[in-house]
Formats: structure tokens, C-alpha cells, sequence
């Protein structure tokens, strides 16, 4: 009997998996700043953007281990990208993979206005954003190291001779690091998905989106995702990793990420 999720399955479960990073993720921006009381554009604490790190960390480790068995997890665009590129994801479903996912975003931002109301758009909705004192250069480097840092982690951990079982976790603990320095910088978006939902959520709620910043986030994200992903098969494989690569097709199987 075929073991194998349709692909509307997989779509699905990348919608869900996405929406749910957003809504958990992104929402808890607003969720502490309605918490202290405090107003859009003032800086979080330590504390506080220890607390929103470890709830992006916390809701990937649950969608790695409910979705990753349907549709490999991936719900970042960047992920896709470099699967793709690097053969191990094929390209026919990049396209409907990364709509799924701008999808879920939408509708996970929208979930936090849902359950926080119209001052979780006044509060700025936990839009990833440069200050007009960060120069676009400095913005597109952060947001590269970040992606990159997650991607090289996220093939890192699917690698064959990866220790078994610890995916979520690993892959967790990197967006919890990756979002601690760059965070302060950009907002720590490293997800063209989580970029563009919010932003166009808060848009239509009304609120101020610097739209001119999306092609540095975009850019970004999406080269830092290609260049961990194939740093990380440059370093890695093998000679056996290439024999086999010639020999397979990536649509196949589709990677836990």
C-alpha cells in the first residue's frame, strides 16, 4: 500500500505549519508589548526578546515533529530554495511549496489580529523592519547570516550521518540563536514567508509598512538559504553522497527540514 502524502497533503500541512510559526512567533512581538503596556518602536529587553526567540524555537520544534513526516517541515521559502538547489527537493514544487507558505503567513498574521485585535496592528504586529538609521547593506547582511546560520544548520541535521531523532530539537535551538543577534538589527525575519505575511496583514489593518525595505529582506534570506545549504554539501559529502545524487531523483523523497 502506498505510504506516500498527496500532494495536497503536503500543501497543507506547509500552509498549517507556516501559519502556526506566525501566528506563535511573530504574535508573541505584540503579546509582550501589550503585556508591559508599552507602545510601538520601543526596544524589548534581553528578557524579552530572549522569551520571543524561545517562541519561534518552541513552535518549530512542534512543526518539525507533527508536519515533518508530511511535508518535510520546510516552511520557509529560503529552505525550499536550497533544497532545490542542491538536488535534494524537486523543482516542480518549489512554486506550490513557497505559495502554501506565503499562504499559512497570511493567515497566521492574521490569526494575531484575530485573537489580539486592532492593537496588535498598533503595536506594529511584529513586522520585520530596519531603523532608518540601518544602512540597506548592513540590513541584507543580517538577514543573510541568519538564513544562512538556519539553513546550514537545518541540512546539518538531515544529513544521513546525522544522529536520528533530534531534528526538532537541533533545528529549535538554531532559530533560537539565529534571532538573538540579528533580531535587533532587522527584526530577524530569515523567512521570506514570515516577511511578507505580516507585512501584508498590517497593510490591510491599516498600518505603516516601509514596503521599499521587501526586496532587501527577500534577497536576503533567499541567498543566505542557498549558500548554507550548499556550503554545508561542500564541507559534508562524500564521495558516496555524489555517487548517489547521480543516481537518485530528488523527487523521491522529500527531507525533513
Amino acid at each position: 500500500m502506498d505510504d506516500e502524502n498527496k500532494l495536497w497533503q503536503k500543501l497543507a500541512a506547509e500552509f498549517l505549519g507556516t501559519a502556526f510559526l506566525v501566528f506563535v512567533g511573530v504574535g508573541s512581538v505584540p503579546a509582550l508589548a501589550l503585556a508591559r503596556g508599552g507602545a510601538d518602536g520601543e526596544p524589548f529587553t534581553g528578557a524579552e526578546l530572549g522569551f520571543i526567540s524561545l517562541s519561534f524555537a518552541l513552535i518549530v520544534v512542534v512543526t518539525v515533529y507533527v508536519f515533518g513526516y508530511i511535508s518535510g517541515n520546510h516552511i520557509n521559502p529560503a529552505v525550499t530554495l536550497a533544497l532545490a538547489v542542491t538536488g535534494k527537493f524537486p523543482w516542480r514544487l518549489v512554486a506550490p511549496y513557497m505559495i502554501a507558505q506565503v499562504l499559512g503567513a497570511i493567515l497566521g498574521a492574521g490569526i494575531i489580529i484575530g485573537v489580539m485585535g486592532q492593537a496588535a496592528s498598533d503595536l506594529g504586529l511584529g513586522v520585520a523592519s530596519y531603523g532608518p538609521d540601518t544602512p540597506w547593506l548592513q540590513a541584507f547582511f543580517a538577514e543573510f547570516m541568519g538564513t544562512f546560520l538556519l539553513v546550514f544548520g537545518i541540512f546539518g541535521v538531515i544529513y544521513r550521518k546525522a544522529a536520528l531523532g533530534w531534528a526538532g530539537l537541533v533545528i529549535g535551538f538554531v532559530v533560537f540563536a539565529a534571532i538573538i543577534p540579528v533580531a535587533p538589527i532587522t527584526g530577524a525575519s530569515i523567512n521570506p514567508a514570515r516577511t511578507i505575511g505580516p507585512m501584508l496583514v498590517q497593510q490591510i489593518a491599516g498600518g505603516t509598512v516601509a514596503w521599499e525595505q521587501l526586496p532587501v529582506y527577500l534577497s536576503a534570506e533567499l541567498l543566505g538559504g542557498i549558500v548554507g545549504g550548499v556550503l554545508f554539501g561542500f564541507i559534508a559529502h562524500t564521495a558516496a553522497d555524489r555517487a548517489k545524487a547521480s543516481q537518485s531523483d530528488p523527487a523521491e523523497s522529500l527531507p525533513v527540514a
